[in-house]
Parts: structure tokens; sequence; C-alpha cells
């Protein structure tokens, strides 16, 4: 069995694959950052309660975007699961070719959502939104070319910066209002933080569609914990939560080919 790990700014996304399948998914926060012992004996105890044995794991995957995890991770996986985990940096190989200006700086997690959107549509000119804490665009042409996309703060960034960086707004739920038109404060914040980010999205897609494959619309593949909460404006496709993990499990396995 494979065990995936894709650790984010907030939650580390976790999942096992038994050959195709994905048998289970967890999450955890991500800070407090905690020791190996930790991590390895949290994973342990995630994956016996989602009836999973903890040594039927052989190899595992790891992207983040968060490194000083990165360390007490790797050391919990190679001491609990006896195995060396793959990490998806730089200098891997990918199956797609990075037009990034530095290739370096593009996040792994983008690049495994890239990876997942690219195996499930080949040949296909495609755009990832991952609705996280940051809301990120990958644009990925038919022929397997990376070229870049865009970064904006994700739905929950924007309610807490707004409460924090204000004397009188409150942190809100975070939710789809029933109307634009906010009657209380609350009601304001939520449609404000929905219907803009919603159109935020929307005019990135256009524009992204517009520059990249000359105004033809690609298939969008929507992933990320906010997704579910904008599919009712038909801005995806598709939406596949599982997405970087899926990317992750098919890095993991073509550098492990000879």
């Amino acid at each position: 069995m494979l065990l995936a790990l894709d650790i984010g700014n907030s939650q580390i996304h976790g999942g096992v694959f038994e050959g195709e399948a994905l048998r289970c998914q967890f999450r955890k926060t991500t800070h407090p950052l905690g020791s190996a012992d930790e991590f390895g004996v949290f994973f342990a105890t995630v994956l016996r309660e989602n009836s999973v044995d903890p040594r039927a794991i052989r190899r595992v995957a790891i992207c983040s975007v968060v490194p000083p995890a990165l360390f007490p991770v790797r050391g919990a996986c190679t001491k609990y699961f006896c195995c060396e985990p793959f990490i998806l940096q730089a200098g891997v190989k990918t199956g797609l070719r990075v037009k990034y200006r530095n290739p370096q700086e593009v996040g792994a997690d983008r690049i495994a959502g890239a990876m997942g959107a690219a195996q499930r549509r080949p040949a296909t000119n495609l755009i990832v939104v991952d609705c996280g804490t940051a809301t990120t665009f990958d644009v990925v042409t038919a022929a397997g070319d990376y070229l870049g996309g865009a970064i904006l703060p994700g739905v929950g960034i924007s309610v807490e910066t707004l409460a924090g960086r204000t004397a009188k707004l409150p942190t809100v739920e975070i939710v789809r209002p029933a109307v634009a038109l906010g009657r209380s404060t609350i009601e304001s914040i939520q449609s404000g933080i929905y219907h803009g980010h919603a159109g935020a999205i929307r005019r990135l897609l256009d524009e992204l569609a517009r520059e990249a494959f000359e105004g033809q619309r690609p298939f969008v593949t929507g992933t990320g914990g906010f997704a579910r909460l904008l599919e009712p404006e038909n801005l995806f496709d598709d939406i596949v939560p599982e997405l970087v993990l899926l990317g992750l499990k098919r890095a993991e396995e073509i550098n492990r080919e000879p």
C-alpha cells in the first residue's frame, strides 16, 4: 500500500492507496508542528481507525509547502513505516514540462494537482483550481506543458484577515448566502466573501483561457476544501477532492520506474 501525504499550510491531507483504489482519507491540522514520534503515532492510529494495518504500508509519497513540517513527517515515515518516503520536489520526474521562469518556485502541491488532472484527462487543455488556504490556478496544455497560473487569498484566510485587521467586523461562518444583498454585517461579509471569491475565480478562468488557449474553454477541475462550497456557481467541470493525492501517487510511480 502507498500512503500519500499532502502537507498544506492549514491541514495535512492523507490517503492510502491499495493498487488504484483509494482506501481511506484523513486530515490533520498542520500546526502546531509535532515531533516525528507524534506524527508517527497519529498516522498509525488514524490508519487503524480506518481499518488499514500500518504494517501494510510499503511506500510513502509526500508533497509539502511547509518546509519545517517535512523533517518530522519524513522521520515518522522512516521510523514507523520502515521506508524512505518519496518527496515531490524540484528535479524529480513529473511527466510535465514546467514553463515557469523558475521551476523551483512552483509549489509541490500545485504540480501534484496538475499531474492528477492530466492523468484523469490526458491530451486535454486543463485549468486546476485548488480552493484551499490560498486559491491557486494551474494551467496545463493538452501537450503536457505546465504554463503557470494565478494565486489569490483563499476564502478562509480572507475571513480571518477581515476580522483580524478591522475593529468592528466579526469572524463569520463561511456559507453560501441566500441573497447577495446583505441586511446585517454578518450577511454582508458572507455575501462579499462568497460572491467576491466566485467572481474572482470566474474572471481569472476567462483571462487564463484567453491567454493560454485563445479563448477556448479548457476543462476546469476544482479541488481543495472550499471547492464544494462554490459548486452551485458552475465554475468547475469536475470537483475532485483527492486530486493532489492522485498526482502524488502518479509521481511516486513514475519515479520508482527504472
